[in-house]
């Protein structure tokens, strides 16, 4: 069993092959990097949502702005 991605980072980077050997061999040091790692790639999957949404966000408040102009112009143009 290879150590995981998520732990192959800056923060680790010097520690890297002593984590090797103790995600093989330590039960509670492999729980806990796996727990980090499922951390990591949930928040990823967070914040990416997190984009889209916000993305969908202006672009309905872009739209909802220039529809209002057209209403406006629409009722001035026809009183």
């Amino acid at each position: 069993m290879s150590l995981p991605d998520e732990l192959y980072n800056a923060k680790f980077a010097e520690y890297i092959d002593s984590m090797k050997i103790m995600y093989l061999v330590d039960d509670r040091f492999k729980m806990i990097c796996d727990d980090y790692c499922i951390s990591k790639v949930n928040a990823e999957k967070f914040r990416q949502k997190i984009e889209r949404d916000f993305q969908h966000q202006l672009k309905h408040e872009n739209l909802s702005k220039e529809l209002e102009e057209e209403i406006l112009i629409y009722i001035m143009k026809n009183i």
